[in-house]
This record gives structure tokens, sequence and C-alpha cells, in this order.
């Protein structure tokens, strides 16, 4: 087999631009992602302490901020469910509906509108683009391909620099950027954001929903015969002699019933406006990203010939083939709604009811206990608390679960203050008698309470108070049980 039969070279699309229904959808969703994308960082937030930015994602401080929200670390498991709930709506919706998401709301379909538009803007409709990539290379045609990517690059620059600008406060770090103060980080990451932007919504286009894109080659998987796809009506459009362009004697319905041909013209508009370059006449295509322009595009025709429209709509394979009325609520679509719910409400519940402060107890293992002079064992422990409200947090410690004669001991204080979202370590000791344990250690709880009324209810974490065991035979030996 020769190597020609083997690798094609690439085509170039030239999309035609078209009005409709769908097309108006996909620009309002072009408009709604890009505002929330490029303002967001500019969002004011009044805080008692931390940033006053809407969301911000500090690394340095290690807090996320997300309006009234704030995540610390060990909250990080809410990313687990995000990505849950993220995973199960996209099964959800792809079961239902197909693809959609790919051709109203994946990051590469709308920035290659965008992309799109810019050319267009530049260089013309389709056949005049076609005809200035054919021509030969003049001052003109370097000026109107030379402006466009220099736009594209402009449109990659601002949307990398976007994104470094959620994870520092976007004034000052906007202004640190451009004196050439700002880290390396910041550099870099829009450097790689602004290249990745202009090659794949630029250069690449379609090739990385066909070739790059994992999403293309298992979302059969999650179809099934009633899942929604954009589709042709083969028996309408073809007829028993197969479609027919215009003609002196095929201009009615009647007409052309008559001849045997079906209500496709055969104009090709719907494979123009296709982004992906497919014919949706030659059935689903795993290049076909649900955007629906091929719609737009046959109901444009089919209103200025005054014929009904639907010939390409959304439809489903069991609609096709039987006629059968669709079936929105099947088991597949039932389960994945009912993981997802599930899903968020346990999110929301846990965002709901986060702890006030958070606290961990770490035993101090070298060494693992102390004989003091007066006989008693002494257990040390680094304590870690952290603030997680906006106000002034007072604790006093206490040790649940020991004996009477047990010593917690902090130093020169009996309380600790923690100023909003302030996280300190700390150091204990307790001590006691070993004889109080017979020789045994023993479990406890070290109790936070918070001072002053605050509604904030105490938190206990589990340790454990380790005592050496007295070896028979020795005169007041002690020897480590572990």
């Amino acid at each position: 087999m020769s190597q020609s039969q083997l690798y094609a070279a690439r085509t170039n699309i030239y999309p035609r631009s078209v009005s409709g229904r769908f097309r108006r959808i996909k620009w309002a969703v072009v408009v709604l992602a890009y505002g929330v994308y490029f303002l967001l960082p500019w969002l004011r937030w009044e805080r008692a302490s931390g940033a006053n930015q809407a969301v911000l994602f500090d690394l340095a401080g290690r807090k996320f901020y997300l309006f009234d929200l704030v995540v610390h670390p060990q909250d990080i498991f809410w990313l687990a469910g995000l990505l849950m709930i993220a995973a199960y709506l996209l099964f959800f919706v792809t079961g239902l509906a197909g693809r959609v998401f790919c051709g109203y709301f994946c990051f590469q379909t709308l920035w290659t509108d965008v992309y799109i538009l810019i050319e267009h803007l530049l260089q013309g409709e389709r056949p005049a683009r076609i005809r200035l990539a054919a021509a030969p290379w003049s001052a003109g045609k370097i000026a109107r391909i030379g402006l466009t990517h220099v736009l594209w690059l402009l449109m990659a620059f601002v949307t990398g620099l976007t994104f470094v600008l959620y994870w520092g406060d976007a004034p000052q770090l906007l202004g640190h950027f451009f004196a050439g103060d700002a880290p390396f980080a910041a550099y870099a990451t829009t450097l790689f954001l602004t290249a990745t932007t202009y090659v794949m919504a630029g250069i690449a286009r379609e090739q990385v929903c066909t070739y790059m894109c994992p999403y293309a080659r298992f979302q059969a998987v999650m179809f099934d015969k009633d899942t929604l796809i954009v589709s042709y009506d083969e028996g309408r459009g073809e007829g028993s002699k197969g479609r027919s362009r215009l003609g002196r004697q095929l201009k009615t319905r009647d007409a052309r019933a008559e001849a045997g041909v079906g209500d496709c013209i055969d104009c090709g508009y719907c494979v123009q406006v296709c982004p992906t370059g497919i014919d949706i006449r030659n059935g689903l295509q795993i290049q076909c990203i649900s955007c629906a322009l091929c719609i737009d595009a046959c109901d444009t025709i089919m209103d200025s010939l005054g014929w009904e429209r639907g010939l390409v709509a959304y439809s489903s394979e069991r609609r096709v083939t039987t006629g059968e009325q669709l079936r929105l609520l099947r088991p597949k679509v039932i389960g994945y709604a009912a993981v997802l719910l599930l899903a968020v409400g346990l999110l929301a519940w846990s965002v709901a009811e986060q702890a006030e402060f958070d606290m961990s107890v770490q035993q101090v293992r070298q060494p693992i206990y102390v004989q003091l002079s007066d006989g008693r064992i002494q257990n040390s422990y680094e304590i870690k608390v952290n603030n997680k409200t906006n106000r002034l947090l007072t604790l006093r410690f206490r040790a649940q679960g020991l004996p009477p004669g047990a010593e917690l001991d902090f130093g020169r204080f009996e309380e600790v203050s923690l100023q909003p979202e302030q996280r300190l370590r700390l150091a204990a000791s307790v001590r006691l008698m070993p004889d109080e344990f017979d020789g045994h250690s023993h479990p406890f709880e070290l109790v936070a309470e918070p001072q002053g009324n605050v509604g904030i209810a105490p938190l206990a974490h589990p340790s454990v108070f380790f005592v050496p065991q007295k070896q028979p035979g020795r005169y007041g030996g002690y020897e480590s049980a572990f």
C-alpha cells in the first residue's frame, strides 16, 4: 500500500456565515462565556480579610476565593466532587442530546467561532477567502492575512493574560506584568496559553475536534437510538430518484414529487457552513459536533422556497428509522440524572456544613515520651489550627478522656486568638503519672472550645497518650511498649 493511500493532505475549510435560531444561540453563549471569562477577574468583592477580588486562586496564601466561599487546602475533596459533577453532567447531556457540549460550550468551539469571525471581517465571505487563498502573494494579500494573524495573536495573548489574572490581584498583577516585575510563572503561563490558543483556534481548528479531542472517540458509548442528533431526512430529501437541483421543470414540490426527486436541491449550503467540513447528508459522522448550523442553512433555503422546514433537524436514530416519537425518559438518562443530583446535593451539603475552624493534632515522636524528675510521663504534641471565619476567633483547649491528674500545658498562655483566616502552629504537652493507666497507653481527645459566645461548636481531635510499660524485676524501670 502506498503512502498516498495512508495519508491525505489537509483540506482547508472556509466556513460560510449563516443566520438562524441556532446561530443566535451560539452567539449568545459566546457573549456570555467571554463576558464571564474576561470580566470576572475584575469583579471586586469586599471581604474582612484577604484580597477584594470575587474569584481569586491564591496559591501563595493557600486559599481559593469564590465570592463568599473560601476553599482551604483541606477542602480539596470539593474538587473531586466538582469533577464528578462535571463528568456526570457531560454523560447526562450527551445521552440526552448528543454532542451539544461540543457545539455550544466547548472552549475550542467558542474561540474558533471568534477567530472565524475575525477572518470573515478582514477577508470576506467564504468565496472571497477561497479566492484570496488561491491568489498569488501581493501587498494586499499580505496585509489582510497578516492583520488576521496579528488579531488572532492579540486575542490569544488577552486570553492567556486573563487566565493569569485569576491567580493574583488583577489590577496589581497587571501593572507588575507590563512593568516586568511579575513572577516568571505569569510570563510562562501567558506565553504558553497564547501559543496554544493561537494554534488551536486559528490554525488547527477542526483538527482538534477530529483527531486530538478524546471525547469524539468515546461519545458513541453514551449514544443510543433515542439520543438527539443532527440528522438529514433522507426519505424526504432524496425521493425515489435522489436529490436534484432546481430546474425549469423542478421548481415546485409537486413537480419534484412527480419526477421522483426529493426536496433537497443539492445547493451545498449545509456543507459550506459546517465548521468541520462534513456533509450531514451522509449520516452521523465522528466529526459532527452538533452545532446545528447546517439546520439553519437548510431552513434558510426551505424558507426562501416556501417549503416546510425540517429537512435537516435534530432527531434520533429511532425516529429516523421507524418514525416513533422521541423518548426522553430512559433508564440510562434517569440513572445519570440521579447520580448527578446526588453528587450536587452532597457537595452543596458539604459546603453549607463546613466547620468554622479546623484543627489537626500530631504527636511529637522524637522522643515519643519523656519521664520527668517527679516520675510523671510527658507526651508532646504539635497542634495546627486554622480559622476559616472572617472574624477574630479565641480558643481554649482541654484534654478530654484523661484522668483528673492529667496536665495540659501550652506554656505561658491559656487561650489562643486567631485573626480572620489565620493559621497557627502550637506546641503543647500532656503530663501525668503512669500508674493512672497501669502501664497501658490511652486514647483521648483534644478539645478546642471557642470563647465569647460566638455560636461556633467546639471541635475535638482524637490522639493517644503513650505510657511506657513497667518491666517486672526492675525497680522503677520503664520501657516503651512500642
